[in-house]
């Protein structure tokens, strides 16, 4: 009886072994292949304005930081397990100038002028992660997949569960044969849905028709589907240019960095409708910002000098991805604003049709620097948020 106990200790100890020596290998992917360049070296993507997106949020180890998120034990502030969401359907169209923008949910959200139907990262999964775990949503898709007009141009910025949804993709593929547009590596894992989609570097653009072409630009994260395959694949904002009445900037999910990137996207043109992340960038108390996420601090910095018309804060309210309360960041987000002097970020309903006007020339407040927004944030009713 010893004897089996021993040799069935072993065979745990074996496979344990050869897990740790095969798993991690089979888990990477090779994306994409192509010459270096100054935020690919050959094998990997990276930031080239300086790597804050590797150590875990917050600090510790990652096992840990997993652990937390899966355990929620952290001391975070309770979340609602759901929200109520008067869902809608939108027109089929939505011609000339006119521009209409519908938030379905976390990054997701519907932009329809000059024709064309327009969605960025759709994700309709319950869960924000592999083989049906992760995060679950709170706040059911304020526009139902079967009410989504005909579809005819997705973004999608990276690969990361929340934001890439393969199942979502593969049923507008099927559906519309809409055009998709990504950044390098992340057609490979579209692909594996059966939908084709265009791959560009940072500063490619595409046309889409006559006077309509997307430009994809730089901004500040990582990918990985299996955290072994890590930059395996580029991340991206997007700049949607249109004829008249001016662009659609859509941040995709980003960090700060060196802040330079919001300027390199506003001159491509005047930005009429900015969506800016406002979400899940506090993973320990007091935390104002995350490597690899902005808050509505920085959000307001990214708004100011985009010097959008219109700006619509998203990637909060969805998805429970970090330690800040329910309604933080639109809350945060109000006294950011105040802080920079600007006016028109502020938050729209779940599945309400937003009227944007055109783009028109705007006074902005002078350029406001980080230290500085910290500093005015540092009030007792800031301090308070959790």
């Amino acid at each position: 009886m010893l004897k089996v106990a021993l040799g069935a200790l072993l065979l745990i100890v074996a496979v344990a072994g050869l897990a740790i020596t095969i798993v991690p290998r089979f888990l990477d992917r090779l994306y994409y292949e192509g010459p270096e360049s100054g935020h690919f070296d050959g094998a990997r993507f990276f930031n080239p304005d300086g790597e804050d997106t590797v150590r875990a949020p917050g600090g510790g180890g990652r096992g840990g930081f997993l652990w937390r998120q899966l355990t929620g034990d952290d001391g975070r502030p309770a979340w609602p397990t759901s929200v109520p969401v008067r869902a809608s359907k939108p027109v089929a169209r939505v011609e000339g100038d006119r521009m209409v923008a519908t938030w379905i949910g976390h990054a997701t959200v519907l932009v329809q002028t000059h024709g064309l139907n327009i969605l960025t990262d759709p994700i309709y999964a319950e869960r924000a992660g592999p083989f049906g775990f992760g995060p679950k949503r709170v706040a059911r898709p304020a526009v139902a997949f079967d009410d989504l007009p005909r579809i005819d141009l997705v973004l999608v910025s990276h690969n990361h569960y929340d934001h890439l949804d393969k199942a979502a993709l593969k049923r507008l593929w099927q559906r519309d044969r809409p055009r998709i547009v990504t950044s390098l590596g992340n057609d490979s894992v579209i692909a594996q849905t059966g939908a084709k989609a265009t791959a560009l570097d940072w500063g490619g653009r595409v046309r889409v028709r006559p006077g309509v072409e997307v430009a994809v630009t730089r901004n500040h994260h990582w990918g990985s589907r299996w955290f072994t395959d890590r930059n395996r694949a580029l991340w991206s904002s997007f700049v949607v240019r249109f004829p008249s009445g001016g662009n659609l900037f859509f941040a995709g999910d980003t960090g700060f960095g060196d802040g330079r990137w919001p300027a390199e996207a506003a001159a491509l043109g005047p930005i009429r409708l900015a969506l800016i992340p406002i979400g899940a960038f506090r993973f320990a108390p007091g935390q104002m910002s995350a490597g690899s996420h902005i808050g509505p601090a920085e959000a307001a910095l990214v708004y100011q000098r985009l010097g959008a018309a219109r700006a619509i804060p998203i990637h909060w309210g969805t998805f429970r991805l970090s330690y800040e309360g329910y309604d933080t960041p639109p809350r945060m987000l109000a006294a950011a604003t105040r802080c920079a002097g600007e006016r028109g970020f502020d938050p729209v309903s779940l599945g309400q049709a937003e009227e944007i006007a055109p783009a028109a020339a705007r006074a902005s407040a002078p350029a406001m620097t980080r230290d500085a927004m910290l500093r005015c944030l540092d009030a007792s009713a800031v301090r308070a948020l959790r």
